[in-house]
């Protein structure tokens, strides 16, 4: 009797364990997204094969997959008729000028190969927003797309300004890490103003950051992210916004202590080592660079 008990015990566990196991594969298989989703390749597909894929190795994700992003983040997918002017934009303001100032082989060699689309933005526990990742120097999230107000069809021009800028920003800075996690930017660098970096960054505004020496809040989260800050700022408002950031520090000393004098000279000695990296490192006159970065970026501005 104990074994006929013993025998239905074991038959009712495996009964229950495969009816959990198909449970499961029907569950993964009829929620969107969590694989085994396939669509027939459309004329986006085609423009994005054709414009990244084909000639940069650049893969572009837009279809929705969560395990893309933080999963405890709550995200949209990007809107499909955002994906083309945008691609088209940071071909024009990222990809072109590289190209221009190095060659096809250097930007092909050291460009991340995917780039995924999301079309919200990723919102941390702290209050800040993160607006683009990296990893590896293989894959680079954008967020907020779908934020992007085009206007002027066809020509994609941009009707916000600061909206844009911060896509660029966002490329500008990530593709920095690229560069210096493969070639590290000189040492003298961090000790430029090395007891002003805070994991406060958040609770402070680009305008005291910059009385401090740093071109933005970020910039003061570590000595990597100051330095992709300063190039990414650079690149994006181009020489004269640069130029008017440090103008503009009014006279007195900040909360930390620093001078007008003290911010200006930290700023342009950061100005100096960015120049100065790229030309050594990379054989990239940042300047012309620069240069051609802000004038794509004119061109797509009411």
């Amino acid at each position: 009797m104990l074994k006929i008990k013993w025998l239905l015990l074991i038959l009712s566990i495996c009964c229950m364990m495969s009816c959990s196991k198909e449970d499961d594969m029907e569950l993964v298989a009829d929620i969107p997204g969590l694989g085994g989703d396939t669509w027939k390749p459309g004329p986006l597909d085609k423009y994005l094969y054709d414009t990244l894929t084909v000639p940069f190795n650049i893969a572009v994700k837009y279809k929705w997959d969560q395990f893309e992003f933080e999963v405890n983040k709550t995200l949209v997918p990007p809107k499909e008729e955002k994906i083309i002017p945008a691609i088209d934009a940071i071909r024009k303001v990222w990809i072109n000028p590289y190209i221009a100032e190095a060659d096809s082989l250097f930007f092909i060699k050291y460009c991340p190969k995917f780039l995924i689309l999301s079309g919200s933005a990723s919102w941390n526990s702290n209050g800040t927003i993160t607006l683009g990742t990296a990893e590896g120097g293989r894959k680079v999230v954008l967020y907020v797309l779908n934020e992007f107000r085009i206007k002027g069809m066809p020509g994609y021009k941009f009707s916000d300004s600061s909206t844009v800028k911060q896509m660029f920003h966002v490329i500008e800075h990530e593709f920095g890490h690229i560069l210096h996690q493969n070639i590290m930017y000189p040492v003298e660098y961090k000790r430029i103003n090395p007891g002003l970096y805070t994991g406060n960054w958040n609770n402070i505004s680009d305008a005291e950051a910059n009385r401090d020496g740093f071109v933005t809040a970020y910039a003061m989260s570590g000595f990597d992210d100051d330095f992709v800050e300063m190039i990414a700022i650079m690149l994006v408002e181009g020489k004269s916004g640069f130029d008017k950031i440090v103008n503009s520090i009014p006279a007195g000393s900040s909360v930390n202590g620093t001078s007008q004098a003290a911010a200006k000279a930290y700023l342009r000695a950061k100005e100096a080592m960015v120049v100065n990296y790229f030309n050594k490192v990379w054989n990239i006159d940042f300047y012309s660079l620069q240069s051609r970065t802000r004038t794509e970026i004119e061109k797509l501005l009411y």
